[in-house]
């Protein structure tokens, strides 16, 4: 992934097949192909190849129950290549798990993007306070 890597926030729809356009900033970034799967916090995490590569290698190293936990990761991912319209199939167990119906919300998070049902989103992002995000950024050298 380049130096900036993927940021930004999207908002689009799904339709009743489980397609959805994908944006272009972020195809542009992942690649003709690139892997969904589920993600933290009920939201959906797409990786470009070569960053599945270094997730999948981070995963196991994993031990013990967190590694039955992590194994989730991987056998629920899938490959998805973006057709001439830019969507993307989304398959019925990720949607299911992300809540995904209608309206998605796709952001850019570095090295990955996730896609959120936009009211878990708002919900979800809704929480944060000014104090958290302060607290978030205390450690860093700048």
């Amino acid at each position: 992934m380049a130096a900036n890597g993927l940021m930004g926030t999207y908002e689009h729809t799904m339709d009743a097949k489980g397609r959805m356009a994908f944006p272009t900033k972020l195809r542009d970034r992942l690649g003709v192909s690139f892997i969904v799967t589920i993600g933290k916090d009920g939201c959906l995490y797409v990786y470009s190849n070569e960053e599945w590569d270094i997730f999948t290698e981070k995963l196991q190293t994993i031990t013990g129950d967190k590694a039955r936990a992590a194994k989730m990761f991987i056998i629920n991912a899938c490959i998805v290549e973006p057709d001439k319209q830019g969507r993307i199939l989304i398959p019925q167990n990720l949607r299911e798990y992300a809540g995904l119906d209608h309206d998605v919300t796709v952001l850019g998070v570095t090295n990955h993007a996730e896609i959120w049902d936009t009211v878990r989103f708002k919900k979800y992002i809704g929480e944060i306070t000014p104090d958290m995000l302060s607290d978030a950024l205390s450690d860093l050298p700048y």
